[in-house]
């Protein structure tokens, strides 16, 4: 029988670690886990099957970290309880499948999307928990620097415009465009969103989900959304021209538009879309910033002041944004016209005062807040 013990240690204090897998069936293994996961703040579970076990990991504050193996008796019931909750083919192994469900908290309801991927030894499962209480937050509480608090406050309060934040999955982009929402929810203004998927319910808005199969695309649903007569809209993701361009021709229309795009930068966002064929002198007046941040786990406060081992997950216990704001001067609009390189538009933007997320970072440290090495996790 394969082993069903931790084989790694991830906190002296987590719940996790108190689950007794040895001596549970699946489904009770999966109460369990779901309901400790949802206490912690966890993000993602991962059931990996392996030769002789199926390996158990989460990821907690952006960092994967191994729990326990289980057996395949355990998961095959895990797997069954999955697929039914989340309404997914029972009889279907060898095509990849997505699906979502909620579990009931004491005060909330989380939603879960679960995700199966055809594997070597069996169908490997991916467990995103979707939080309300840590998906929906108040822009001061995502530890923003009060400088950068101020600048996102005045951007969502323009009347028009292209506003865009960038980074990798998980790096909580779609937390900080929520928390930028509700700072004008019920201010006189129709806000609409279009989202692949909806991830959080936020009152007072009103919110699409795209769905390729009927043809409702980014690009198709923003030309539907501004037959709606938005003053603000937010959409998920710009991953093509059509989308950008519409997007860019909007915000020249009377319209604020929130959206996110995969760079590792905030300049980067200007030349890929460029890249992309927008048109530079649409987007050039368009664009008013772009936000590109980064999670960085943060110290316990008995950790502050080099007290604790910065390689140990047992030392932080929480997660700040790590911020680089560039707003747009009009020396950046010369360098869009004139269809500058990333370079060039990174020396003029440092001309202008940007600061990167390493600079950002350095002053983290300073201040006890996280360590270098946490900032050099999540920005090299």
């Amino acid at each position: 029988m394969a082993d069903a013990t931790p084989k790694q240690k991830m906190s002296t204090e987590n719940p996790l670690m108190s689950i007794p897998y040895a001596t549970l069936g699946g489904e009770a293994v999966l109460t369990a886990l779901q309901e400790a996961s949802a206490a912690l703040g966890i993000s993602d579970i991962h059931f990996s099957p392996q030769k002789t076990d199926v390996r158990l990991e989460c990821r907690l504050h952006g960092v994967l970290r191994s729990v326990a193996f289980l057996t395949p008796v355990q998961y095959g019931d895990i797997l069954r309880r999955i697929k039914f909750l989340a309404k997914l083919k029972l009889n279907i192994t060898t095509v990849a499948q997505d699906g979502q469900y909620v579990i009931p908290m004491k005060n909330r309801v989380v939603n879960i999307r679960a995700a199966t991927l055809p594997s070597r030894f069996g169908e490997a499962v991916t467990l995103r928990f979707l939080d309300p209480d840590r998906g929906i937050l108040p822009l001061e509480k995502l530890g923003f620097p009060e400088e950068i608090v101020k600048s996102l406050r005045d951007l969502v309060e323009l009347p028009n415009g292209l506003v865009l934040v960038t980074g990798p999955t998980g790096s909580g982009k779609t937390t900080t465009l929520y928390a930028l929402l509700s700072t004008i929810v019920g201010k006189e203004r129709n806000i609409i969103t279009l989202e692949d998927p909806v991830e959080y319910e936020l009152a007072g808005i009103i919110q699409s989900q795209i769905d390729p199969e009927h043809n409702f695309t980014f690009a198709n649903g923003l030309r539907s959304v501004l037959r709606h007569d938005p003053d603000v809209i937010l959409v998920g993701e710009i991953r093509d021209l059509e989308t950008a361009q519409t997007a860019i021709n909007a915000s020249l229309t009377g319209h604020l538009v929130l959206s996110t795009l995969h760079t590792n930068s905030a300049v980067e966002a200007i030349p890929r879309l460029l890249s992309m064929g927008v048109s530079p002198y649409t987007f050039a007046p368009a664009l008013r910033a772009v936000l590109a941040q980064r999670l960085v786990r943060t110290l316990k406060t008995s950790c502050r002041g080099g007290k604790c081992d910065p390689g140990s997950h047992d030392s932080y216990d929480g997660q700040m944004c790590l911020p680089e704001l560039l707003t747009m001067t009009p020396a950046l609009q010369t360098q869009i016209l004139n269809m500058a390189q990333g370079p060039k538009i990174a020396e003029q933007a440092k001309k202008d005062g940007l600061k990167t997320m390493k600079e950002w970072g350095e002053e983290f440290v300073k201040k006890g807040l996280t360590t270098r090495e946490e900032v050099e996790r999540v920005t090299a």
